[in-house]
Parts: structure tokens; C-alpha cells; sequence
């Protein structure tokens, strides 16, 4: 069997015995289809004309075999539509939350390359159109065929000759949907990553939209969401032409087909070779006969729509990440923080040039490292290396004597605090933002790690002290606050690694004071390595090292490297200048 295909139908097996149970619904919908108009031509045929004795009792008694059948139909009928739209719900939300898991073991270098607006489309709109599949399209297709042979069947033996009248019309109309079915899933397929591009265009707006306000660049946003909606709008446009041919294409042959019908059928009443009562029931199978062929169109508008959504699905899920767990990878336990690289190089991609080349450095447990240099040089990425954001292209990393890519991704970065300069705080409340750190954390963890980053006095100058919601990315904050709630949050943590990232670079003075004092206190004890645009603030280190285009060309206290009058002497001097 097809993997893919494999795949598709493995979604069903949580829900075998709802599936089966409304399969056997359709079962049981299609053959009263298939009954009533043969009760309905047994009453015309053999009770009106002529009419007997008892025909008004028997007309009763079928009467009322057709009420009950009506009645199961309508309570098939129901299940079908209520069990079977919550059995594609549930088989949605299957696909969605594999898909988010898969995302969460996806590397930076994976979001380095997508939009984020393009992944939440696969994650939303995909997955719905699936949903609408997995309900609909056993059901149409069991419902389709079994009404289709059973009134073809039905037909034939009632009036050969009409029968083969009226039938060819059908492969007709299938050559026709299938040609333009081709066409609707080409533009289908565009269509849906057109309304990815939309989202990214509104996802990245939206994000920077005190950037946007500040500068005044409103129309500018305006133009670009217009132009990606103007793409979304031809491939639409595109889509509706196809599918308007397909299904007034249909109609009209429909209609051919029951002129037809009719034309021949009173040809052959006025030749005696056709009775009224076969007429009235071929005209009541020709509905059914259509309908199959409109459940399949809606099939391959469904199965055009899902089975385009489940390419872009599996598109996600085959990415397979490139930094995971090696079969035999170990916890690291009781981390005492040695850290060493032996000749690590690194590029982002291949073709691309190195960020970094042969680097080779020992950072000893408890030692606090400040890392400096101009712009672009790879301090931020050495660092990334550590818990293995990326995987170094040459050389290794040791953790306590032991090769990272050996060690749990888990248990590695559990050892590893970050503060960023860049804050990332999420929608919620000053406890849940601080909990993240530990999730089973007690409120009174909580609040000692906020007095250890001297966020604890301004919390609680909240409205509703670490109770209030801080917004979106914590919008409702200063920067300096925020800055204290992500290094609170490492607090709890309480990791024996610790990186710095830039993480005083945009605040004012007083703020940087009241961060800086935390992270001395965070530090303490622990294996720091701080990156740093203010010197400044790295004057007390105990190593400095300088990093340049060539790799760590100076390494030192700041006494030392001031001392040597090199590239570190000349941007601290720069910085005294400024």
C-alpha cells in the first residue's frame, strides 16, 4: 500500500466502530432510496388500476411501510450528519496535534526558513478541509454507488431499452467531472498557499504593528496585504471558472439525460411497449440516478480540498528534524558545567560560508565568560550551539567530558538557562510568565525567584500584582520589567549553565542597574557566558574573549586586554567615546 495513502487511512483507526457504525447508516439511507419509488410503483401499478376490493387497506399498509421507512432514513440520516461531522472532528484534531508536536521538535533552522503565518494555515484551514473528507467522502462514496447500481439495476429491468437510453449519459458525465476536477485542484493547491502567504502578510503586520504606527507606514502594509490578496483573489477566480464548468456541465447533461427520458418513454407508452406507472418510476429513479452523480462532484470538491490539505500536511510531517535524540543518548545528571569546544566550525546552510571556523575553548564549572565583538561575528550563534539549537558542521562540544549530540536533548537544555535580550513573554498572567521556568513551581518558589531578580516590588504594584494579565508578548510591560520576569523565570529554573545574550543592550540606565544586579546574583556559582554590546558591563568577568571574523583573536580580564591594546582595548574605547 501507498505510505501515503497508508498514512491518510490511519486516522481512521481510533474510530473503526463509529466508522462502521455510519457506513452501515449510508447502507441503510441508500437502499430506502432505492426502496420507496418501488413501493410508490407497486401502489400506481397494481392498486389504482384497476381498482380493487381491498385496495384501499393495502394502499394504507404500504402507506405506512414507507412512514417507517421514512422514519429510519431520517434517524440514519441524522447520525450520519452528527456522528459523522464529530468523527472528522475528532480525526482533525488527531492531525492537528501531531502536527503541533511535530512543530515543537522542528530546529531554529526550520523556522529560519518558513513564515509563520504559512505553518498556522497547515495547522487550521488544512486540517478543516480533512475533517469535511474524513466525514464525507466514504459516506458519498458508498451512498453514490450503491444508489447508482442498485437504480441502474432497477432500471434495466424494468425497461431494458430505456435503460440504455438514459445510461450512457453517465460515463459521459464522469469523463467530463474528471477533466475538470484536474483543474480545480490545480487551483485548489494555489489557492491554499495563497491563503497562507495572506496570513504570514497579517501575522507579520499585526506583530509589528507599533513599528508600522511609529513610522507612519501604514498604506505601505496596505499595499502588501493587497497584493497578496489580489494573488489569493486570481487563484480563486481560477478555482470558481473550473468548478463552474464542472457543475453547470453536470446540470446540463442531467437535463439532456431527462428529455431524453422523457421523449423515449412517451414513445414508448404511445407504442404499448411502456406503461405510466414505469414511466413515473423511471422519472423518480433518474433523481436518484443524478444523485450520485452530484454526491461525487461534491467528493471531488472535498476530496480536491482535502487531499490537497493532507499534501501540504504531510509536506510538515516529513521534514524530519535535524537535531533530535541519537538512539542511545543518555540523561545528563548532576551537570557540573564544564564546557569545551574542540575545532567547531558551523555554517547555516550548505553552499553558504562559515560563521564560525576551528573555534576551540575550555570554560571551566563555575566560571563567568563574557563574549564580545563587532556585529555579525557569531557570538549569538556559539552560544545557540551549546543546547544545541543548531548542529555544529565540524568538531564537538563536550558537557562535563561528554559530546553533546550523546546527551538527551531534554536533559541538556534542562541544565541550561537563557536570558535574551529579545524577551519573549507569553499571553497570561506575571505567575504564569514566571512558572514557565518550572511548571509544578509553588507560588511561593514563584515570588522568592521574582525578589532574587528584583521584579517582586513592581509586580506587586500591578493592578492585580502577578494575578494581572500582561497582554500579547507582555505589551502591557516595560522593557525593563519584562527583562526581570525572563530572568525571574530562569531563577526558577535554577539551571548550572547560564547565557547571557545581550540581555541589557536596549534599556535605560536605571533598568539595566536593577537587571544587572539580578544576573550578578543568578550567576553566582554557576557557568556563565554573557554576551555583551556594553562593555561595561562585562569589566568584572573573569575571562573576556574577543571574537572577530578569524575566530577568538584575544582572551583575557579586562585589565589584561586593555593592557594589550588590541581590537578589544579599541572598542572599549569607541564605546568611552561615545
Amino acid at each position: 500500500m501507498n505510505l501515503g495513502l497508508k498514512k491518510f487511512l490511519s486516522y481512521y483507526k481510533p474510530y473503526l466502530r463509529l466508522f462502521y457504525a455510519d457506513m452501515s447508516c449510508a447502507v441503510i439511507v441508500s437502499a430506502i432510496t432505492l426502496a420507496l419509488p418501488l413501493l410508490i410503483r407497486f401502489i400506481t401499478q397494481n392498486l389504482l388500476f384497476p381498482n380493487t376490493p381491498d385496495a384501499l387497506g393495502q394502499i394504507y399498509v404500504v402507506g405506512a411501510i414507507m412512514v417507517i421507512l421514512v422514519a429510519i432514513y431520517t434517524a440514519c440520516h441524522a447520525f450520519i450528519d452528527y456522528q459523522g461531522h464529530v468523527m472528522g472532528a475528532l480525526m482533525e484534531g488527531d492531525m492537528r496535534s501531531e502536527l503541533f508536536d511535530h512543530y515543537q521538535k522542528l530546529s531554529f533552522s526550520f523556522y529560519d526558513e518558513h513564515r509563520t503565518g504559512q505553518l498556522m494555515t497547515r495547522i487550521s484551514n488544512d486540517s478543516f478541509d480533512l475533517s469535511e473528507l474524513y466525514h464525507h467522502g466514504p459516506e458519498d462514496i458508498v451512498i453514490s454507488l450503491l444508489n447508482f447500481f442498485g437504480a441502474s439495476i432497477i432500471l434495466i429491468n424494468i425497461n431494458a431499452y430505456l435503460a440504455m437510453i438514459v445510461l450512457p449519459f453517465v460515463p459521459i458525465m464522469g469523463l467530463y467531472g474528471f477533466y475538470f476536477n484536474k483543474k480545480m485542484n490545480r487551483s485548489l493547491r494555489r489557492s491554499k498557499d495563497r491563503v497562507g502567504d495572506i496570513n504570514a502578510q497579517v501575522e507579520d503586520t499585526l506583530s509589528g504593528i507599533r513599528v508600522v504606527q511609529s513610522f507612519t507606514n501604514e498604506e505601505i502594509e496596505k499595499k502588501k496585504f493587497a497584493n497578496e490578496n489580489s494573488r489569493f483573489v486570481e487563484s480563486r477566480k481560477l478555482g470558481y471558472k473550473s468548478e463552474a464548468y464542472f457543475y453547470n456541465g453536470l446540470i446540463m447533461l442531467t437535463q439532456l439525460m431527462t428529455i431524453a427520458m422523457v421523449i423515449f418513454g412517451g414513445v414508448s407508452i404511445v407504442k404499448g411497449s411502456l406503461d405510466l406507472a414505469d414511466l413515473l418510476t423511471f422519472i423518480l429513479y433518474i433523481g436518484i440516478l443524478i444523485e450520485p452523480i452530484q454526491r461525487l462532484g461534491n467528493f471531488a470538491r472535498l476530496y480536491q480540498e482535502g487531499i490537497t490539505g493532507f499534501d501540504r500536511f504531510m509536506e510538515i510531517l516529513e521534514v524530519e528534524p535535524d537535531i533530535q535524540d541519537a538512539p542511545n543518548a543518555t540523561e545528563l545528571k548532576q551537570c557540573k558545567g564544564n564546557i569545551e569546544f574542540k575545532n567547531v566550525s558551523f555554517k547555516y546552510k550548505e553552499g553558504c560560508d562559515h560563521v564560525l571556523k576551528n573555534i576551540s575553548l575550555h570554560i571551566k564549572s563555575g566560571e563567568y565568560v563574557a563574549l564580545v565583538g563587532s556585529s555579525g561575528v557569531g557570538k549569538t550563534t556559539l552560544c545557540s550551539l551549546i543546547p544545541r539549537f543548531y548542529e555544529v558542521s565540524k568538531g564537538e562540544i563536550l558537557l562535563d567530558g561528554i559530546n553533546i549530540n550523546g546527551l538527551s536533548l531534554r536533559s541538556l537544555r534542562k541544565n541550561i538557562g537563557i536570558v535574551q535580550q529579545d524577551v519573549y513573554l507569553f499571553a497570561g498572567t506575571v505567575l504564569e510568565n514566571i512558572r514557565y521556568g518550572k511548571l509544578d513551581a509553588s507560588e511561593g518558589e514563584i515570588i522568592v525567584a521574582a525578589k532574587k531578580a528584583n521584579a517582586h516590588d513592581f509586580i506587586m504594584s500591578l493592578p492585580n500584582g502577578y494575578d494581572t494579565d500582561i497582554g500579547q508578548r507582555g505589551v502591557k510591560l516595560s522593557g525593563g520589567q519584562k527583562q526581570r520576569l525572563s530572568v525571574a523565570r530562569v531563577f526558577l529554573k535554577d539551571p548550572p549553565i547560564i547565557i547571557f545574550d545581550e540581555a541589557t543592550s536596549s534599556l535605560d540606565n536605571e533598568s539595566e542597574k536593577a537587571v544587572q544586579d539580578s544576573l550578578e546574583k543568578l550567576t553566582h556559582n554557576r557557568t556563565t557566558l554573557v554576551i555583551a554590546h556594553r562593555l561595561s558591563t562585562v569589566r568584572h568577568a573573569q575571562r573576556i574573549l574577543v571574537l572577530t571574523d578569524n575566530g577568538i583573536t584575544e582572551q583575557g580580564t579586562h585589565k589584561d586586554l586593555i593592557a594589550l591594546e588590541g581590537a578589544y582595548a579599541n572598542l572599549y574605547n569607541v564605546q568611552l567615546r561615545i
